[in-house]
């Protein structure tokens, strides 16, 4: 089997970082959560975090372990799906992948753009997340995917609730990705009023869209370059703001929209708006596969889960939960990570040098450092760590230069060891 990353990349974690905690409980427990000294306002609604105070009453009745013939139900579901390639036998394609994982430790990062020859693996490389993503805590019936414990990521409603002092009922519930078709409408990407509501009970009512769905998940979008121009602004107000805002026959509606933005197309079929290309924060290349035995790998690994997706899955069943695991167990560990500050100066120097506009490329840089840094369960980023990472935060940065015939990523790389010698 091929395995995920290399041993220079990447080594799983040691079993000390792993963490048997669990979610669930057996009784129902009353957790608080406390916010210091910050004000949040959203939809007309404001409150401040009182130090000491505990600001949240969050139940946490439901859900919370679910029993035999619920988890017999949600196997079923899972296996009537449509099957997903599993992520661990994907072979090559290191950079994509390590860009990917790193944005699902820390989905501050930004998101990915994925540019690439034709028949490279792109989509199916994305789709396969699916299955490794991590269970978060959302406030159980919201259509926005509230965060229960964090003002930033709640919906209207349910900051009211709050305000109210009600208390939130809490599911755990796996990370959404989206798939944003290049002909979707505005409204269906937006929101728009709900026309039975309208005509049956003579109320206006919100129907959510696609970046409701998406809010503290995934959006992805492929052939991204060719992404109608309406569409691009709306994803770029959104991803800039973090919040969508609808106005529709005499009412407005706002709620949250941050989501990790995955971009993949053809740079030979356009290229994209340089405003958008600035949102996302990594940017990986991929190539077409040269060397002759992965190639004929490739194609037997394809031809094994066609014939019979299920086993193929099942064969690789071990690699996927220890990924899964030691994602979740990076996810937890993010924050413990320190990078020294003078690696941070050699960063923004880098970025200086090679006339990077904006602070951008610091930011996502030092973020995609310490999220390396924790995949590979170390508590401090290491020169070596930033050099992995730095030409994919950075190269769709630089301004293009038509006469320029070397690869912008290794134009970083030699700017970085230039600062770094």
């Amino acid at each position: 089997m091929a395995s995920t990353f290399g041993a220079s990349s990447i080594t799983f974690l040691s079993s000390r970082y792993y963490s048997s905690q669990s979610l669930a409980t057996d009784s129902p427990s009353l957790t608080t959560v406390q916010i210091f000294g910050r004000k949040f306002c959203g939809g007309g609604n404001g409150f401040h975090g009182v130090k000491g105070r505990s600001l949240f009453p969050v139940a946490s009745v439901v859900a919370t372990q679910l029993n035999s013939a619920q988890q017999a139900q949600k196997i079923a579901f899972t296996e009537s799906q449509r099957p997903v390639y599993p992520f661990s036998a994907i072979v090559g394609q290191d950079e994509m992948k390590l860009c990917l994982l790193l944005n699902v430790i820390d989905p501050k990062i930004g998101g990915v753009m994925i540019m690439g020859d034709r028949g490279t693996g792109k989509s199916t490389t994305v789709r396969s997340l699916v299955d490794l993503l991590p269970e978060i805590k959302v406030v159980a019936g919201d259509p926005y995917n509230s965060d229960p414990e964090d003002p930033e990521f709640m919906g209207v409603e349910v900051r009211e609730r709050v305000i109210k002092g009600e208390q939130l009922q809490v599911v755990f519930s796996k990370i959404n990705m989206v798939d944003l078709p290049l002909g979707a409408t505005e409204d269906r990407v937006c929101g728009t009023i709900d026309i039975e509501k309208a005509l049956t009970e003579g109320v206006k009512a919100f129907e959510p869209g696609l970046l409701a769905k998406a809010n503290r998940g995934i959006l992805y979008v492929d052939e991204v370059n060719l992404l109608d121009d309406h569409l691009v602004d709306v994803l770029l107000d959104s991803a800039a703001s973090g919040w969508n805002t609808v106005e529709r026959e005499g009412i407005s509606i706002s709620h949250p929209a941050r989501f990790i933005l995955i971009g993949s197309g053809n740079p030979e079929e356009g290229e994209l708006r340089p405003q958008l290309l600035d949102r996302f924060g990594m940017h990986a290349q991929v190539g077409t596969v040269r060397d002759a035995e992965l190639r004929v790998k490739i194609v037997e690994e394809r031809a094994r889960f066609d014939k019979n997706p299920k086993v193929f899955r099942d064969s690789y069943k071990a690699e996927q939960q220890n990924l899964q695991q030691q994602i979740a167990s990076a996810r937890s560990f993010l924050s413990s990570v320190q990078i020294d500050r003078n690696l941070k100066v050699k960063i923004s120097k880098v970025c200086a040098e090679l006339n990077v506009d904006g602070l951008r490329g610091d930011i996502v840089t030092n973020r995609a450092a310490k999220a390396l840094a924790a995949l590979k369960g170390r508590d401090k980023v290491s020169a070596e760590d930033i050099a992995t990472v730095i030409p994919n935060c950075l190269r769709h940065r630089l301004r293009k230069d038509p006469l320029e015939s070397i690869d912008s990523g290794l134009l970083v790389l030699e700017k970085f060891y230039e600062v770094f010698r």
